[in-house]
């Protein structure tokens, strides 16, 4: 078993990345398991990871059982560094589990990396990977401690696996059904113990779940199964969307097949609006709706809530585009690519203070002046967390020659913190909380400024007038999770 400490060179990939997207919300991790009796599944797991890298870009980690032993290798950095042939060739067996981390409880370092390895006492040995947060931590882990037990980490999963470790059970999913009512907040978790494939999804649905199939879906067992974030990695590696973990749901997969159970109570779904806004790749699917067509149609929408009379419309590439071609298409301004977005410069080593954000920005951003020079710019993006980014972007675009900018945001402020797995430490981080519409485009630079309202955002996500079946809290501050006292305080508070 290996758990290798990243080079210090993996460990600025990190800061790279957050230093390119200082303006951007950033999520939790991504999962990949798989079950595929007769294989070795770590090349699998592999490019499982590779395509979900845009969940978490810290550290990166397998762990395989070939039926008798763990293998495990975890390491800081991108998945592409993290692993070699060399170092996936001792991962041996037909069950694994990977993860890619975002660190937003628990420090950006080596012991909070992905999988978990915990001791059950009837079960064996159990690999965790975990995406999301719990509310709850605070709680769990003082009565945990009071109980006797040492932490070695600040992340809410190793709260969550030593609280799994100290729950009796038979089987997983028993252990499962007895422990994960205890945990609030977000989760959607995959496990592998010696022989099985097990997947949970806390009973709000909040972070997303699916299940793939390997080879002939009309086969009995086919190839094998898969549990992941998103549908992105299974079209990577030849498989089939079978369907969603349901919230509230434990699935396992073992020799015999796949079998549900339940746990907890039946609540009203309220699944990451922002999955659907910025965090999923557009070539996923959810709730069976593509990302694609879904931010398409925010565009539309927007387009037809906030017309402007200009020139061009550019994204901000890449997470704005298909908003930015909805809102062409419906407002029949021409479409254009006005920035050129470096694809690489997350390998340059930046440093994450202000200076090199900015820096960092300049080089992922290149406007194209013979697109812009004398034109009126309507710039669309996904979102505004910080203004940062927009601010600078705006300024670029008018050195490169643009006559008027005008913002377009195809979802609506953002004015409250999550407390569910997105890296939002406080209200005072949000350029649009206690702030006018007007101060936010002053301070951004722009000639107008308009974003998607909430009803034109539950109209693009067919969400209904209520909303009913998604999150909205970043946006309207209504949680569909009790939140502690001083938590809520903390991440509340503007600053004066």
């Amino acid at each position: 078993m290996t758990a290798k400490a990243g080079s210090a060179a993996q460990l600025q990939v990190a800061a790279a990345w957050e230093a390119t997207e200082p303006d951007k919300l950033h999520e939790a991790c991504g999962i990949f398991g798989i079950f595929a009796p007769g294989q070795d599944v770590a090349n699998l797991c592999y490019l499982g990871l590779y395509a979900l890298q845009h969940r978490g870009q810290e550290s990166a980690g397998i762990c395989t059982s070939d039926g008798e032993e763990f293998h495990l290798h975890r390491e800081m950095g991108l998945v592409s560094q993290v692993f070699s042939a060399d170092v996936l060739s001792p991962l041996r067996g037909p069950v694994g589990i990977g993860h890619t981390r975002y660190s937003t409880t628990g420090s950006s370092r080596l012991s909070n990396a992905q999988p978990f390895l915990f001791d059950h006492g009837q079960l064996g040995p159990v690999a965790l990977a975990h995406n999301g947060n719990l509310t709850n931590t605070q709680a769990l882990h003082a009565g945990l401690v009071e109980e006797g037990q040492h932490f070695e980490t600040s992340s809410d999963s190793e709260v969550l696996a030593t609280l799994l470790a100290r729950t009796p059970g038979e089987r997983l999913e028993v252990v499962l059904q007895r422990a994960l009512p205890r945990a609030q907040g977000a989760y959607s978790l995959g496990f592998i113990t010696r022989d099985s494939l097990v997947a949970a999804r806390d009973e709000l649905g909040i972070r997303p779940l699916c299940i793939g199939r390997l080879g002939d879906l009309d086969a009995p067992g086919g190839n094998g199964y898969i549990v992941t974030s998103e549908t992105c990695a299974l079209d990577v590696v030849g498989a089939k969307l079978v369907r969603e973990v349901r919230p509230g749901e434990i699935v396992t997969i073992d020799k015999a097949g796949l079998r549900s159970a339940s746990f907890g109570v039946r609540r009203q779904p309220a699944m990451c609006s922002f999955e659907f806004i910025y965090f999923a790749r557009p070539d996923s699917v959810l709730q069976d709706r593509s990302l694609y067509e879904a931010r398409r149609a925010m565009g539309v929408r927007l387009a037809q809530e906030a017309p402007v009379s200009a020139d061009l419309v550019i994204p901000l590439p890449d997470s704005g585009t298909p908003a930015a071609i909805g809102y062409a298409e419906e407002s029949r301004v021409p479409f254009a690519e006005g920035m050129m977005k470096s694809r690489y410069i997350n390998r340059t080593f930046l440093q994450p203070d202000q200076a090199m954000r900015d820096a960092g920005i300049r080089l992922k951003f290149n406007p194209m002046r013979h697109v812009l020079e004398g034109k009126r710019v309507i710039l669309v993006d996904d979102s505004i967390v910080r203004g940062s980014t927009s601010r600078q972007i705006v300024e670029a675009l008018r050195r490169a020659g643009a006559l008027e900018v005008h913002m377009r945001v195809a979802s609506p402020p953002i004015r409250f913190p999550c407390f569910m797995g997105i890296d939002i430490a406080s209200r005072s981080e949000l350029i649009a909380a206690g702030r006018t519409l007007e101060e936010v485009r002053d301070l951004i630079g722009a000639d107008s400024l308009a974003y998607l309202s909430l009803g034109g955002l539950r109209h693009a996500l067919r969400a209904g007038a209520t909303g009913s079946g998604f999150c909205f809290a970043c946006l309207d501050g209504a949680y569909p999770v009790q939140v502690p006292q001083q938590l809520e305080m903390d991440k509340l508070a503007l600053e004066g």
